[in-house]
């Protein structure tokens, strides 16, 4: 929806006696005024006004309120005459249809039900979901593994105790012209589960995304189980499928959390209903002045939506950078002062404007994914619900202008919207276009949607408790999302730390959305290890021209030991190294920060701790004979923590007959340019 509402929760009131009927006779009246309406069956004034009330906000523009007047006649039946508290615009027909929508709009359940009225993004989405039936349905996927035993009485009660806690799971919009939201008492997430090997996994997954969910059935959300029992020795394959108008991401991840506990606690969840609850925010959103977001986006007006190549073809494309080059890639983004987010949305946007053939300047547009939870709302980021919310942004794609510009000044973007996060991109269009529509299906999504994926962060003592029962988890793993936008670029970590991304298409082909994602991928991996503070924009859009490389790269010469990343390559072969080891504990930004912060010739590598590196003997000596290949002067620098290790392999590397490294060991709370100068320092006298 793009009009502004009051959204607020109500009890339903349900016409007595049985359904209504109305009855409009258009015969002699005129059709600009209110007409008069013959209510048949029991009639509830309250639910009149309630119509009224719903027909003035759903309005394009500001309606008078109307005073209703029942007058009952002889046969039962009531007479409904209207009159406007205030100038009635006769230039526009009275919406006489939606009145008596509204009016018979029958209730989704036995007896009263909680009803609450959707968020503006929540009319979108559904409007999207209900613009787009066909081949595939409108869900959104998580995949866990799960291993240990697993009953199943004990899981499905566990579901069902976290349902009547998170009305969420209980909740399905109404069938008629305003889709309010109902809470049914009982409903839950349907649970299935099937023997192992009885199915493909892959065959699974896309046989339930094809079947989709019908957000106009109680529950939202579904899961299910390849496999499990008490005695399951192996792996059980579980796959959480969710409607995103709602339910997103961040939120299948805490009822999962949740799930854990209600398992470990003999499936009944301990503690009442959720509070705050979807109600409190649409009360929190209702009170919100959208006034100064008007003037935002009036002043700084979204431009029309970069096409992907349009072509034949639905599915979905994924593409993986290994943990390395992740690690890399983060690394050169931090040192732009960007966050990988604004990395990604720049090269998406060089690839945009290489595949729709642009020269010179040129602005492209698409929207980022926000998470909807930076907001001031106490609690949000333990609130179950739609809240993800696509907000548009522009790429001012200058081929001779400095690469590093790009992802700042999109980073500068994404942090002037972070204070509108609850503002629908619907809304955002209407105020920006002129006479745009108020209607939400009047609004398609168009171009393209990159979500960089936020991830609530699991309970810590969730693990331990688990595996007291002899059961392991994995972090949910994403499949992908189906949006109303024509193509949808999913970026998120997976349990290796590789950066996983997956392209969704709808309406584009298929092909194309591979070139797309297989040049994306490339310049993500490429960037980091070739770009200089002169490099331009044309020099990287010249990356994406050439032909992908899919070979993972950044492990330079044969005997480089796998616990080795190059942050940054070497100036010049043999110039030298320093080797930054890391400590158990130390965070990986400290490190990279350190990198991003030298200003030598020498190359920068990484040594991860254990158990990402064995310390075995052969494994250390593997370290040693890498370093020792890559010739030159060599720094082994850490934080305090590593000292004894880099201690231990410049030892080795002097018995093996090498150059004594220079070893430099520091405080935590050593600032990184501090640490990286004195690096430079000591690699100049031992050279």
């Amino acid at each position: 929806m793009t009009t502004d509402h009051s959204s607020h929760t109500t009890p339903a009131r349900a016409t007595p006696g049985g359904p209504m009927t109305v009855v409009l006779d258009l015969t002699g009246q005129d059709p600009a005024a209110p007409p008069v309406l013959e209510l048949r069956g029991p009639v509830d004034p309250h639910r009149v006004e309630a119509a009224l009330d719903r027909l003035a906000r759903l309005g394009t523009r500001p309606a008078p309120a109307w005073r209703p007047c029942l007058e009952p006649a002889d046969d039962g039946h009531h007479t409904l005459r209207l009159t406007p508290g205030g100038p009635w615009p006769g230039d526009t027909p009275f919406p006489a249809g939606l009145l008596a929508d509204l009016l018979t709009v029958t209730e989704s359940g036995p007896g009263p039900a909680p009803r609450i009225e959707p968020t503006p993004l929540q009319r979108e989405l559904l409007a999207d979901a209900d613009a787009h039936p066909g081949t595939e349905g409108w869900c959104e996927q998580l995949a866990v593994t799960w291993s240990g035993p697993l009953d199943p009485e004990r899981l499905a009660a566990a579901w069902q105790s976290v349902a009547e806690r998170e009305s969420v799971l209980r909740a399905a919009f109404e069938e008629g012209p305003e889709p309010w939201i109902v809470c049914h008492e009982g409903a839950g997430p349907e649970v299935l589960r099937f023997p192992h090997g009885s199915v493909d996994w892959q065959a699974l997954v896309e046989a339930d995304r094809r079947r989709g969910l019908d957000p106009r059935r109680p529950g939202p959300l579904r899961v299910t189980f390849l496999g499990g029992g008490p005695d399951a020795a192996g792996s059980t394959r579980v796959l959480l499928s969710f409607h995103p108008a709602l339910l997103d991401d961040w939120s299948v991840r805490l009822l999962l959390h949740e799930f854990y506990r209600a398992y470990l606690a003999g499936g009944e969840l301990p503690g009442g209903a959720r509070r705050p609850d979807l109600g409190d925010y649409t009360r929190w959103l209702a009170a919100q002045d959208t006034a100064p977001a008007r003037e935002f986006w009036r002043d700084a007006p979204p431009g029309p939506a970069t096409c992907p190549p349009a072509g034949d073809g639905t599915g979905q494309v994924r593409a993986r950078i290994t943990p390395e080059e992740s690690e890399r890639l983060a690394a050169w983004a931090g040192g732009l002062g960007c966050p990988e987010s604004s990395a990604l949305h720049a090269v998406w946007a060089l690839a945009l404007y290489r595949a729709g053939g642009h020269e010179g300047a040129a602005d492209i547009s698409f929207s980022a994914a926000v998470s909807g939870r930076g907001i001031l709302f106490d609690g949000v980021e333990r609130l179950p619900a739609a809240l993800r919310n696509p907000l548009p942004m522009t790429a001012g794609v200058n081929p001779y202008a400095p690469l590093a510009e790009l992802p700042a000044r999109l980073r500068d973007q994404a942090l002037d919207v972070s204070g509108y996060e609850w503002v629908s991109e619907g809304r955002i269009r209407s105020w920006t276009r002129p006479g745009g529509s108020a209607s939400p299906a009047a609004v398609p999504r168009t171009g393209s949607l990159v979500v960089f994926e936020n991830r609530p962060r699991p309970p810590g003592d969730l693990a331990p408790a688990l595996a007291a029962l002899g059961v392991r988890v994995s972090t949910p793993d994403t499949l992908g999302a189906r949006t109303g936008f024509p193509l949808t670029l999913v970026a998120h970590r997976d349990d290796e730390g590789g950066l996983v991304l997956t392209a969704t298409c709808l309406g584009t082909g298929l092909a194309q959305a591979e070139d797309l994602l297989t040049r994306t991928a490339h310049a993500l991996r490429e960037l980091p290890r070739t770009a200089t503070p002169v490099t331009t924009v044309g020099g990287a859009l010249a990356l994406l021209a050439a032909p992908p490389d899919r070979v993972p790269r950044g492990r330079p010469g044969a005997r480089r030991a796998a616990a080795l990343t190059e942050l940054r390559p070497a100036a010049h072969p043999g110039t030298g190294t320093v080797c930054l080891v890391r400590a158990p504990g130390t965070p990986l930004s400290a490190l990279t920060r350190v990198a991003y912060a030298y200003r030598g010739p020498e190359a920068v590598v990484l040594l991860r701790p254990p158990p990402y590196a064995d310390a075995s003997a052969p494994a250390a000596d593997a370290v040693a004979g890498a370093l020792a290949d890559l010739g030159g002067p060599l720094v082994l620098g850490a934080f305090c923590g590593g000292g004894e290790r880099a201690h231990a392999l410049a030892g080795q590397l002097v018995a093996a007959g090498a150059r004594p490294p220079g070893v430099v060991l520091t405080g935590t709370a050593t600032p990184a340019g501090a640490f990286a100068h004195t690096l430079e320092a000591v690699v100049r006298r031992i050279r």
